[in-house]
């Protein structure tokens, strides 16, 4: 490995220094040779941060901000400008012009900071020979970076291995006084940021899982919850964290990072959602394990924990050296966010400190340039107004000042004019719109609490800085709608598939509520309408906390339901929020006592009150459910307090509601064909049997398929005359009603034939007659018939006839099986049949069993169960009760196979006692 080190330098190693090798002394020969440092490395490295970087252009950006957040996370932000730079540089040359991977390697030490930075192509060296000025002209495009570290870095040098080169550099920590990292100037009074008598740090530290393992006093009072109580649950439990499926950046990916900043909510124990202002920082302890350490004040305290932003160069249009810098850069700040919350939110927080006001605002106009939506705010409740929506044109209520620049300097005196600051208490306000190409795309505004703040000046400033940002911010607008369009179709290709994988009507609907919440909404109800005469029906409500669904279920019921409009879209619903509202200042006024009535007796109930009255306090949205040009239910969607619901997943919640809404439908066509084939089947089969006098009757029955189909086997038992009694088992070809059909022509027309004094063989031959009638709806059919008499010696008699069915079968007491019949033609196929009986007497003891062919013919590969297999079940069965032969027979037809049985299967088993 050969090293080049500046002189002088000394470099902090990572590596254990008993597996370093040695440097190599080279003799380096010619003027302005450069000699290696081999002093010793004494440094000892305190935190180390590493990323890799493909060889696309947008890695360069990438890799400044991963510097830039790293410095900053561990207090260096003296020399964060001249790292940013150096590691720009030296990314560059690898990933633009080398076509490698770059990996970034950042190592903290006491008195300074060491970054490598490394890449796969080892050929391309650099002169260890000769003069600086050799490896680069300031006029190339490439070759700047070694030179800049020459000129910036303390120490820096270059590594080759067979595999990589790798650049580092070291900055050293200027000197500064002991204990000031960063200072701003001495404000009066009046200026100084907002803050309650006693702010309140609550420090929570989560471990590697995302559980809470600490919690400390001010947490208690901020959010209500004892240590106890939330050690070991998981944050995401406890935060209100804004989600858009297919962007931004989620609170576990969040807790991951070395450091992040910013705003979310968290639900406190009385059920509201407090905005709060956070810093993470990733940690370690002494034995390795990570965990993060959360600070979070109130929203409104933010300036104890935000990290102040560099202060802007003297001359803003030229940098340090002279040269013309990007407007969007000098406003922005480099480098820009990648995604668009993160680009909305520094461009609201740097226009507020430009022109030194309360708050600001920015707001995205929809394609048709009809409406503005809140996308982002600084100063202002931002849970409240975020996603929410206003006209752009003039009127009361609306936004008239949004296609131009406009100056108010009392809001008192226009009340209206801007509706996003109703109630905020600022009264000045400046507004400038965002344009592309002549297209207005947004607006941005700056607001005071302090009336004439501003004046035409200050809004030409904005309004510069508007039309610097305004092509930037569309970009990444587009960016997140193509990313939010694949997002959306995913999911709903994954709904569609979820959907129409059943047709049970109560497992759609947890579906359509599973799919929305949390990705959609925070709590869900559908309403079901069951046909056009019939009020609204709640059938179902999900909360993404299961605590709340009884609360919301409960509200619910206690107002009307929706209209069922059959107009697509979305449209408001007040009902729910307002009633929440009520329920909740009802619920305060007794446990305050106002009613007269004993507060002791209502404490206990105030709490989920007022819990789900900040869940169904914010914005409600119904979306009819329409299949087959009718109305079937009402899908609606909630958000907690003060929040509202962003166009594009309005969108995506009606694309939903037309899925669900045909799979809910045909769930019901489903369940009531199910019905009706059931009770037809019911119809078809005998409603009980008869109790023979010295003969055990067993029938078991089983239906394949989901019990949507009807007709195949049936059976019955039924008495003739005094001491006779007849029973049959049979199975007409196919499924479906013409089957049915047959079916129920053969049981009945058995008992009343039978019952008209005629023998078997005539009864049949009738029965075939009546068969054939039936013409193109007819069907052939398998019959085994027989008429019984138990007689006075114990024994009974039997007259039998088989036509085309499986032959029965006869145990005797000795364990031996035969066939008690002889096989005879088939029904339902030729008009002319000579049948006759035959008699069978069964002694005491001897068991009749009679099968369909479902049983015989029970299939597992290439093996089939037949009439073999069947005699070989029965000769185990002697001495057992008819229920217990029945039972037997079953257990073996359904462990010959694994597969659901694919037709059905009767059995009738008859045994003289």
């Amino acid at each position: 490995m050969t090293t080049g080190l500046i002189p002088g330098g000394q470099t902090p190693d990572p590596r254990p220094s008993s597996t370093r090798p040695p440097h190599q002394r080279g003799d380096l020969t010619g003027q302005g040779a450069l000699h290696v440092d081999d002093r010793p490395r004494s440094s000892v490295i305190t935190a180390r941060a590493a990323a890799s970087f493909e060889p696309v252009g947008r890695s360069v950006a990438t890799a400044r901000s991963f510097v830039r957040d790293t410095l900053h996370g561990w207090g260096f932000a003296d020399i964060i400008d001249d790292a940013v730079v150096l590691t720009s540089e030296l990314v560059t040359n690898a990933v633009v012009h080398a076509g490698t991977h770059a990996d970034v390697l950042c190592l903290r030490s006491a008195d300074g900071v060491r970054i490598e930075v490394s890449d796969r192509y080892p050929e391309r060296e650099i002169p260890l020979q000769g003069s600086l000025a050799t490896m680069g002209s300031p006029d190339r495009e490439g070759g700047r970076g070694l030179q800049l570290c020459a000129a910036i870095a303390g120490r820096w040098g270059v590594e080759y291995t067979p595999t990589h080169k790798q650049v580092w550099f070291q900055l050293d920590l200027p000197d500064r006084p002991v204990g000031t990292r960063t200072a701003g100037p001495s404000l009066p009074a009046d200026l100084l940021p907002l803050a309650d008598s006693r702010v309140r740090v609550a420090v929570v530290q989560i471990d590697r899982t995302g559980a809470i393992s600490a919690w400390n006093e001010d947490a208690e009072e901020l959010f209500g919850y004892s240590a106890d109580q939330v050690t070991g649950k998981p944050l995401t439990d406890l935060a209100a964290w804004p989600h858009t499926p297919g962007t931004s950046t989620g609170i576990v990916e969040a807790l991951q990072l070395s450091r992040w900043e910013g705003s979310y909510g968290i639900r406190g124990a009385n059920g509201r959602v407090t905005p709060v202002y956070a810093s993470h920082l990733r940690v370690r302890d002494t034995d390795g394990e990570p965990s993060t350490v959360c600070l979070l004040v109130r929203d409104h305290e933010r300036a104890v924990l935000q990290t102040p932003s560099r202060g802007p160069a003297s001359d803003p249009a030229t940098t340090s050296d002279g040269q013309n810098a990007d407007p969007f850069e000098v406003f922005i700040g480099s480098p820009a966010p990648d995604d668009l919350d993160g680009l909305l939110q520094r461009t609201v927080e740097r226009a507020r400190d430009m022109l030194d006001g309360d708050s600001a605002f920015l707001l995205l106009a929809t394609d048709d340039e009809t409406e503005l939506e809140v996308r982002a705010s600084t100063g202002l409740p931002s849970a409240r107004q975020r996603f929410a929506r206003v006209p752009v044109e003039a009127g009361p209520g609306r936004y008239g000042s949004a296609r131009m620049p406009a100056v108010h300097e009392d809001l008192l005196a226009v009340p209206g004019a801007v509706p996003l600051l109703n109630g905020t208490g600022m009264r000045s306000v400046v507004t400038v719109p965002l344009k592309v190409e002549g297209r207005l795309t947004g607006s941005l505004g700056v607001a005071a609490e302090a009336s004439g703040r501003y004046s035409n000046e200050e809004a030409l400033r904005l309004q510069f800085a508007a039309d610097r940002i305004a092509l930037a911010v569309e970009s990444a607008r587009l960016g997140e709608l193509e990313r939010l369009r694949r997002g959306s179709l995913s999911f709903l290709v994954e709904a569609s598939d979820l959907l129409a994988g059943t047709l049970d009507r109560d497992q759609t609907l947890a579906l359509m509520a599973q799919m929305t919440v949390p990705t959609l909404a925070t709590w869900c109800a559908v309403y079901t309408i069951a046909d056009q005469a019939s009020d609204p029906y709640l059938s179902y409500v999900l909360h993404e906390d299961e605590e709340f669904i009884d609360g919301i279920k409960s509200l619910l019921s206690k107002i009307a339901p929706p209209d069922p409009v059959p107009t697509p879209g979305a449209r408001v619903w007040a009902a729910p929020a307002a009633a929440a509202h009520d329920a909740a200042l009802r619920s305060s006024m007794r446990s305050l006592g106002l009613t007269g009535g004993p507060t002791h007796q209502v404490a206990s109930g105030i709490g989920p009150t007022l819990a789900t009255a900040s869940a169904v306090g914010g914005e409600t949205v119904v979306l009819p459910l329409v299949a087959r040009n009718r109305v079937i239910g009402m899908l609606t969607l909630g958000k907690p307090t003060d929040e509202h619901f962003r166009q594009e997943i309005l969108e995506l919640a009606e694309d939903l509601s037309r899925r669900a809404a045909l799979a809910l439908d045909n769930a019901r066509l489903y369940s009531e064909r199910t019905a009706i084939s059931q009770a037809l089947q019911r119809s078809l089969l005998p409603p009980e049997l008869p109790e023979i006098d010295g003969v055990e009757v067993e029938v078991i029955y089983r239906a394949a398929g989901e019990g949507n189909e009807v007709g195949g086997d049936f059976y019955d038992v039924f008495p003739i005359s005094d001491g006779a009694y007849g029973f049959a088992i049979g199975d007409v070809c196919g499924t479906g009603p013409n089957a049915a059909a047959v079916t129920g022509l053969a049981r009945h027309a058995l008992r009343l034939l039978a019952r008209e004094g005629l023998s078997g063989p005539a009864v049949l031959e009738r029965l075939n007659s009546a068969i054939l009638d039936e013409g193109a709806r007819s069907r052939f059919l398998t019959l085994l018939y027989g008429e019984m008499r138990p007689q006075e010696d114990g024994s009974a008699e039997l007259k039998v006839v088989c036509a085309g069915h499986p032959l029965p079968l006869r145990l005797r007491q000795d364990g031996t099986v035969e066939a008690a019949a002889e096989p005879q033609p088939l029904l339902g196929v030729m008009e002319d049949l000579e049948l006759y009986e035959q008699t069978v007497t069964l002694d005491p003891g001897d068991v009749l069993l009679c099968v369909t062919d479902g049983v015989t013919e029970r299939r597992e590969g290439t093996r089939m169960l037949g009439d073999d297999g069947l005699a070989d079940v029965l000769t185990t069965c002697t001495g057992l009760t008819a229920g217990a032969v029945a039972a037997r027979i079953m257990r073996a037809v359904e462990r010959f196979a694994s597969d659901a049985p694919s037709d059905d299967m009767a059995i009738l088993a008859m045994r003289v006692a």
